[in-house]
Order: structure tokens, then sequence, then C-alpha cells
């Protein structure tokens, strides 16, 4: 309910104090210089009140979104050590750009406008960032204010629901002529990396990512069974990966002669502890097999394309890769096409006989 209190200043003025009390949430007070506006405060506080509305708003209207930021990467940051990297990058650019305004004051409307300024950011090669980083970003100050709604109470919507992501082009399929692939190889073959040849042919025989192939440990890979379990993906999952052929054969003649001192299947030269960095033999490797226009992340693309151009249907490829939708490896799709055609053709053929054409 709500009460309403005239006081009478020392100069014969009369304000009005509204106290709105509801049993089980904490009191609201404030104080007009006219009754009908205490009216009307205390009538719409009381329905926010009901309606678990108010106290939010007002918590909204005693924070900034730096102080918001700030308490999300202290306390909230080490539940996500994966994402730890980017978005504390990202949280950081948007304390500096909307830092200072409180949160009630954070509208889909400011987060458009900072959205599109992001649209002239430069990457240190002096390129603008793509849409799908400045998707990224919106990604980042989502997480913290769903945070600030479901657990915090600093927020009673999530302003990003309302701010539109921006169109991401299509990404490409960028794959391995056969050609290229035998360069690359005989061109990791001969790198001064001892590891790198074994890295690269796992990566293309099992799709796997390169921090995956890299984190390996031995008590991971099952030589006997030929076989990896991948316990660090990208999207959290557990993933084991059959490893057959010619990587299977290089990674039992690793096994043999592993180091003692680390259970690292690849670890640093000069830290055994760590896992090794390739991304100069890499670099080099690619230059001496001419490669142009391709990327490490490029051999799993290759391992889909194969897999599709012999015949694995896209529910195949999806569980190779680790992916939890088909809409990821939909890009693969025109290169089976010839294998789902063929896949139809057999079927009609069962039950209508051979064709006139056939």
């Amino acid at each position: 309910m709500a009460l309403l209190e005239p006081r009478r200043s020392a100069n014969g003025t009369v304000s009005w104090r509204v106290r709105v009390r509801i049993k089980g949430q904490p009191e609201a007070t404030e104080t007009f210089k006219r009754k009908t506006d205490a009216v009307r405060w205390a009538q719409a506080t009381e329905a926010a009140i009901r309606e678990r509305r108010y106290f939010r708003h007002a918590e909204a209207a005693k924070h900034t979104v730096a102080e918001l930021i700030d308490r999300f990467l202290e306390h909230e940051m080490g539940r996500l050590p994966k994402l730890r990297r980017m978005m504390v990058h990202h949280l950081r650019w948007w304390r500096t750009e909307l830092g200072q305004y409180l949160l009630v004051d954070l509208t889909p409307a400011r987060i458009a406008t900072a959205r599109d300024q992001l649209k002239l950011r430069r990457t240190r090669t002096g390129e603008l960032i793509t849409p799908a980083t400045i998707n990224r970003y919106l990604s980042s100050l989502s997480i913290v204010c769903g945070t600030a709604v479901r657990e915090w109470g600093w927020l009673d919507d999530n302003p990003l629901r309302k701010v539109k992501k921006l169109i991401e082009p299509r990404e490409r399929v960028r794959f391995l002529s056969e050609d290229e692939r035998t360069r690359l190889l005989e061109a990791c073959r001969g790198s001064v990396n001892p590891y790198l040849y074994l890295i690269v042919v796992l990566a293309l025989s099992t799709g796997a990512r390169k921090q995956e192939i890299l984190g390996l440990r031995w008590s991971e890979v099952d030589l006997k069974r030929g076989q990896l379990a991948l316990l660090h993906t990208k999207n959290g999952e557990r993933r084991t990966v059959p490893v057959t052929g010619l990587a299977l054969e290089l990674l039992r003649e690793h096994g043999r002669v592993r180091r003692l001192d680390t259970d690292l299947v690849f670890p640093s030269l000069k830290k055994p502890k760590q896992p090794i960095v390739i991304e100069h033999p890499w670099h080099v490797a690619m230059a001496a097999a001419g490669l142009e226009d391709f990327r490490f992340h490029d051999l799993r693309h290759s391992t889909a394309s194969y897999l599709a151009m012999n015949g694995a249907s896209l529910l195949d490829i999806a569980a190779v890769l680790g992916h939890r939708t088909l809409s990821m490896v939909k890009r693969y799709a025109h290169l089976s096409e010839a294998h789902t055609r063929d896949v139809v053709a057999g079927m009609t053929e069962r039950m209508f006989g051979r064709g006139r054409d056939g």
C-alpha cells in the first residue's frame, strides 16, 4: 500500500513524501512538490513492484556500464576460460565507449550507434573489421547484460535482444587441390620442425582444429584402437575421432620416441610443459609449397570437402568435425551433389525400375 505524508518546510511550503510498502519487498520512497505527482508515482510504483519491475529499474539507475563490466570481469570471467581472451578485448572497448552511462541509459539505440562505429575500426593489418567480428563484440556485451538480468537484478531486460546483428557473408570453402596437398606435405616433411609433418597429416586425416591437435596428451591417444579423445574442443563437448592409415602409422612411430618429461604429444622443444608453437615453420612451409590465400584452419575445410566428395553425408561430416548442427556443414553440400544424385537415382530405380534414359 502507499502512504502520502505532507511535510511543511521552514518557509511554509508543502511537499509530499510517498512511501510504498508491499509485503516481502523493500520500501520505496520519494518526495514531490505536488500531491498529484505523488499520487501518480505511488500508483505506478506499486504496480511496478508487484510486477517485479521497480527495483531492477532502480538498480539500473545506480550503476554504470563501467561498473557492470568491471564486476563481470572480476567475478564471472573465470567461468568462461575459453572465451576470456576474446571477451576481455571486446569488453574493454565497450567500457571505453559506453562506460560512463548509467545502465538505465544503456538503450538499444545507444548500443546500435556504438555498433556502427565499430564498422570504422581497423585491424592491425589496416583492414576494416568484419561483420562477424562486430557480431562477436555484441555477443560479449550480451553475455554480460544477461548475467546482470538473471543473477544481479541490475537490469530488467537485456537491451541486446533488440539490437540487430550484421549480416555475415557466407564463409568461404578453401581446400587443397591434389597438387597443392602434395606440395604442402612435401614442404612440411622437409621442415626443421620435427612435428610439423605429423601435425598437418593429423589435421587432414581427422579434421581436428589446430589447438585440439597441439593440446593433445598421450593419455588421450589410443594407439591400439586408433583414436583420439579430444577433450578441449571449441564447443566444450568431448569428441572422439578415428585415426587410420598414414596418420596412425606416423603417430605410432612418434610414440616410440616420445619425451618422458611431459604428457604432451607435441611439446615445445624448450619448454616441454607447453605445446609447440608452429606459426613460423607453418608459414615457411606455405611459402615453400607456393600456397596463397590458405590458413591452417583451411586444412579442416579440406577434410570436410574430401569427405563430401567421397560420398559422406552432411550428418557424417558434422560428426567428424564435431558440429552440433547441420547448418555448419551446409557449405559443403554442393560438393556432395553427385553423391546425393546417385542416392536418389538408386532409390527411384528400386521403386520403379530403370527409366528409358537409363
